[in-house]
């Protein structure tokens, strides 16, 4: 089965997603115990690190930061010709490398000032690669953050793959609770869905009114992003244009944009 297949499962099963990310629950049909933080030092199980290696590829090509390599589900893998319910954990949102992650990830490694000796929260981390790009230029504290534990443990693996000490990865829902002080805070592809966006927004502003944290979002322009009331208090960073295997794999979405979140004070004081 092609991976357009693939696509359009994961595309049909983001509600599902949006909900767990609502909900202070995991994601959706993992079949997988939940891990609630992962320190550096933890070991990857056997058995699912094999799974991994055995059925993802090793790439840095057609994405906007050749620099990072990832295991990514790509057409030489076993799972992209096979079925989707055939994949044994939960929906693999974190085996493609979304464009609003690329976006970030690169403008980060352009502008490592961004980040340097900074600590960074990479909110719906996913394969990690906005947290590689953040340790590579220099933030003094990053933590990730996901809600599927194999997500996670690919985190740990592309760590690895890119010579980098393996960051502290946070495996729960973190929306409306109080993640604590960070410097920045970087979401890629997470506006989605209308709930869910409305959640990031309300939280959003907490942080900024609570630690006066920075914001970046990265988003190729998704229409749940473009007309949501969020859209009116971002500043347009940057502007990405996507390869053309990207392009491929997004229905033909041919740029991703790095965006600041600045909510105005009359926004700040109601939230």
């Amino acid at each position: 089965m092609a991976f357009r297949s693939w696509r359009r499962l994961l595309l049909g099963r983001q509600n599902a997603l949006a909900r767990a990310w609502r909900s202070r629950r995991g994601a959706p049909s993992l079949r997988w115990k939940r891990c609630r933080h992962w320190s550096a030092g933890r070991t990857l199980d056997p058995e699912v690190r094999a799974f991994l290696e055995e059925n993802t590829e090793v790439t840095s090509s057609g994405h906007l930061t050749p620099e990072i390599r990832l295991r990514l589900l790509t057409p030489r893998c076993r799972f992209w010709r096979e079925k989707p319910d055939l994949w044994p954990y939960g929906d693999p949102f974190w085996a493609i490398y979304w464009p609003g992650g690329q976006a970030l990830s690169r403008y980060i490694l352009d502008n490592p000032r961004v980040v340097k000796g900074r600590s960074v929260l990479d909110l719906g981390s996913g394969c990690g690669a906005t947290a590689i790009a953040a340790v590579m230029s220099g933030a003094s504290q990053v933590l990730a953050n996901d809600i599927d534990p194999i997500a996670g443990m690919a985190m740990r693996l592309n760590c690895e793959l890119n010579h980098l000490d393996p960051f502290p990865i946070a495996i729960k829902n973190i929306i409306n609770s109080d993640a604590g002080k960070w410097d920045l805070i970087v979401l890629g592809d997470m506006f989605y869905d209308e709930q869910l966006a409305d959640g990031l927004h309300r939280w959003l502003r907490k942080c900024i009114r609570m630690h006066e944290t920075e914001v970046l979002i990265g988003d190729p322009g998704r229409y749940q992003f473009l007309s949501h009331s969020i859209h009116n208090q971002l500043h347009k960073v940057i502007e990405y244009s996507l390869p053309e295997y990207t392009r491929q794999e997004n229905n033909g979405l041919t740029s991703s944009i790095v965006w600041s979140y600045q909510p105005s004070s009359n926004s700040l004081e109601s939230c």
